[in-house]
């Protein structure tokens, strides 16, 4: 058996690993976190890398567990919905849910980490800033750790040692040297840009239209309607954009790295001001005057990779074991990878503090999660595509309104793929298995339709009774 409450040694202070230092602490364990990064609430959060995280229903879940939720609410932004921008600059709301008790939350990355941080040292956790993980001695379970002050290395006991130190993760690499994991990196072939729409009151009159300028007069923060996620969708590539509580938005371009087709956009032909000033002017013309430093934060902000991680085994016997994006780094368009790793953290507080043993707990924890992120990983590169490229398709709007009639007619039996990851907890891999299914229904339905008035609802009716079985009971 594992001695009741060990030592927790856990590497990386991120939002998942502070939630599950807050997580563990509170329950009595000892947990001592060291961070590569410096201190954040000191040194400022490092910006131009970070996509606006979407806080959904399992992300709350793992906040109100550890009595935050209260605490993130102030930081927090509801988006009801994706607002198409078209070429032209018309827009169109998509709600994500019946109404506004289904929603999603935009929280700004910097804000919520800093504010985890607090609560974990509150909880008694110890954490360590600027050590980075450089090896760890598995004979003797020790860690050799680098100060980036000085340079300077230290050896540490490692206790019961995890990993929460992201896709890059330092403790995975040590792990590797032990034990095959079975690592496979899948690359998108797509990075990412961070750009910012500033609030509305620091926005030139001059950039902005009669309607701005009015909303500007009365005092109003933000430039575009606030409660909304906004995407720009062109084929192969967009830009989306997340409102931030003081009044800004943080938007994202995603491009190939490298052209799909001849004169096809990619990050490898945008390499002047004049070619990135063309592009957005012809492609995301209505943003451009909202974005007045658009072409210095184009040129100073780093290009993001986008990549998949998939590993076989998760943990070294009952010694190390890895949990978010360390263990299952997923690309972001679904918004759920801060939700999936608030689920690991959740799971594995509350195994640990069952008082297994330590193998056994790492083998269930990966049980548990393991179909469930794989499950996610597919169902976000899936979003991709559909963000993108199918948002303003008339047979995708046709399903979605089909899809919208059979969920009012049948509750007990129809709940949209979307909602069952978003507004719910069931698992992932509940969701996508039951997803495949209605949308299978939904394509025999649409094809060759080209409105709901064309749909034999009858017939879909039957359908859905005949092929779907009653939903799981929901949490």
């Amino acid at each position: 058996m594992m001695p009741s409450k060990p030592e927790i040694t856990l590497i990386g202070a991120g939002l998942v690993g502070a939630l599950l230092a807050t997580l563990l602490a509170q329950r009595g364990f000892r947990v001592t976190v060291f961070e590569r990064r410096p201190d954040p609430r000191i040194h400022g959060f490092i910006g131009g890398r970070s996509i606006n995280l979407a806080l959904a229903e399992r992300g709350w879940h793992g906040l109100r567990v550890a009595g935050l939720g209260e605490v993130i609410a102030p930081i927090a932004v509801m988006m009801r919905g994706r607002m198409i921008h078209d070429v032209a600059g018309n827009t169109n709301l998509q709600r994500y849910g019946r109404d506004d008790s289904e929603v999603i939350w935009s929280v700004s990355r910097g804000q919520l980490n800093c504010t985890l941080l607090d609560a974990a040292e509150r909880a008694g956790a110890t954490i360590h800033f600027g050590h980075r993980l450089d090896a760890v001695d598995w004979n003797t379970s020790r860690l050799v750790l680098r100060d980036d002050a000085d340079g300077s290395a230290r050896q540490v006991d490692a206790g019961l040692l995890l990993g929460a130190d992201g896709a890059g993760s330092a403790l995975r690499q040590a792990m590797q040297q032990m034990t095959d994991l079975g690592e496979r990196m899948d690359a998108l072939g797509h990075g990412y840009k961070e750009l910012e729409i500033p609030p509305l009151p620091q926005l030139p009159d001059a950039a902005l239209t009669p309607a701005l300028r009015e909303a500007k007069a009365r005092g109003e923060r933000y430039a575009m309607e606030a409660h909304a996620l906004h995407i720009w969708p062109r084929g192969s590539y967009m830009c989306i954009a997340l409102p931030n509580a003081e009044g800004s938005f943080t938007v994202t371009l995603f491009l190939p790295g490298t052209p799909l087709a001849d004169g096809a956009p990619a990050f490898s032909r945008l390499t002047t001001r004049e070619s990135v000033d063309a592009f957005f002017r012809r492609d995301f013309g209505d943003a451009v005057p909202l974005m007045p430093d658009f072409l210095d934060d184009f040129a100073r902000n780093p290009t993001g990779l986008l990549a998949t991680l998939y590993l076989d085994r998760w943990h070294v016997d009952g010694r190390a074991l890895l949990l978010g994006d360390a263990a299952h780094a997923i690309v972001p368009f679904h918004g759920q990878g801060m939700n999936c790793g608030f689920e690991d953290a959740v799971e594995l507080a509350g195994l640990l503090a069952a008082d297994g043993d330590a193998a056994s707990v790492f083998a269930e924890f990966q049980r548990r999660r393991k179909p469930n992120s794989d499950a996610i990983a597919a169902m976000a590169l899936d979003n991709y595509v559909e963000m993108r490229d199918r948002v303003d398709d008339p047979d995708y709007l046709l399903m979605r309104e089909l899809e919208r009639v059979l969920a009012q007619r049948h509750p007990e039996r129809y709940l949209p793929r979307y909602s069952m990851v978003t507004f719910t907890r069931l698992p992932y891999a509940v969701a996508r298995a039951r997803g495949e299914q209605q949308s299978q229904l939904l394509r025999e339905f649409v094809r060759g339709k080209s409105s709901l008035a064309d749909v034999d609802l009858a017939a879909a009716d039957a359908a859905v009774t005949a092929r779907l079985d009653p939903l799981p009971a929901l949490d």
